[in-house]
């Protein structure tokens, strides 16, 4: 199956013999410091996580540990949770105005597809600074969760306190105020995989992540029926680049189809999607299979840049952002 490779040119930063990530490093001076801080959260006290319901009474642990310890402590704490756990990602996108793409399982899965998947793209998930990724049980309630900075967030029940402990004391990872790592001071996040256009025969972060959605079967968790920002600003009809992938009867293999166009919020900017590539790719068939692998908004100025760079393309003017408009498509590659 595809693998991903690290980038032999990136150098891993190091100080005081702490060792960073690849993906993700301090750009000023730090102490970095292993360790982690523990907080009792009543339920009360907690927030709703999209459709689930508020989480029970809970400790919450943030720890630090170096680069080359994170995979071993991951691998402990997966151990913990039950045989089927509701998978997590968070992946730093394209979205013009959305700095991290939230994805969620809301089907639980077979502990084994994670675990197989993490040890398949192993760089990806513990190097790389654009991913985080973790998973939570229901009963009993355990959150774990791996951050694209690589500290390790976890939450259970008030009875799995001292199993967590203990687990942290056997890692000599002590209790302490202050832990230290990447997002302890300015910092910079890079992808630090090979890129497919080197070497076609591995995968990119976005190649990953498709293949993550569909074994995982994740759905990005935002409101699909709104257009905001980060702030909660609404932003009515934007620009869209989407990506779908297609099937037909006459072309059975997996084909990709690029589509610009706006469009009131996410729902409509996939639906659309669907639309627009079975009327063109495939107007008279008798089967049709389209998937919406990526569907990211992008600023006016984003947009003009790549209208002139795509043949046969409308132009983005005041009326397209006033209606839903198709401004371009263009079928890729096969898969």
């Amino acid at each position: 199956m595809p693998q991903c490779m690290i980038d032999p040119s990136i150098e891993r930063k190091t100080i005081a013999g702490f060792k960073f990530p690849l993906g993700v490093y301090p750009v000023e001076p730090m102490t970095p410091g292993i360790g982690y801080t523990s907080e009792f959260e009543p339920e009360d006290s907690t927030e709703e996580v999209g459709d689930w319901e508020t989480w029970p009474d809970q400790y919450v642990f943030d720890i630090v540990v170096p680069a080359d310890r994170v995979e071993s402590l991951w691998q402990q704490l997966f151990a913990m949770m039950p045989g089927r756990v509701f998978p997590i990602i968070d992946y730093i996108g394209h979205d013009a105005y959305r700095e991290i793409d939230p994805f969620m399982a809301y089907e639980p899965i077979g502990k084994e597809k994670v675990t197989n998947a993490i040890r398949q793209y192993t760089p990806f998930f513990f190097e790389d600074g654009m991913v985080g990724f973790g998973a939570v049980s229901e009963s009993p309630f355990f959150y774990v969760f791996v951050d694209e900075h690589k500290i390790v967030t976890v939450r259970v029940e008030p009875e799995f306190r001292q199993r967590v402990e203990r687990l942290l004391e056997a890692f000599e990872i002590p209790p302490r105020e202050d832990p230290a790592g990447a997002d302890a001071a300015a910092h910079e996040h890079r992808s630090i995989l090979v890129t497919s256009e080197d070497r076609p025969d591995l995968l990119n972060g976005d190649e990953i992540l498709e293949r993550m959605r569909d074994a995982w079967r994740l759905v990005l968790n935002v409101d699909p029926d709104s257009n905001v920002d980060d702030e909660g600003e609404e932003l009515g009809i934007t620009p869209w680049l989407c990506l779908a992938r297609f099937c037909t009867d006459q072309s059975p293999h997996d084909e990709y189809a690029q589509i610009v166009l706006t469009a009131e919020n996410l729902r409509r900017a996939e639906e659309l999607t669907q639309e627009y590539v079975i009327q063109t790719a495939n107007p008279g068939g008798d089967w049709f299979d389209v998937a919406v692998i990526s569907a990211n908004r992008m600023t006016k100025k984003q947009t003009e840049v790549l209208l002139n760079e795509l043949p046969d393309s409308k132009p983005i003017n005041a009326n397209a952002l006033k209606s839903e408009t198709l401004l371009a498509f263009r079928v890729l590659k096969p898969a």
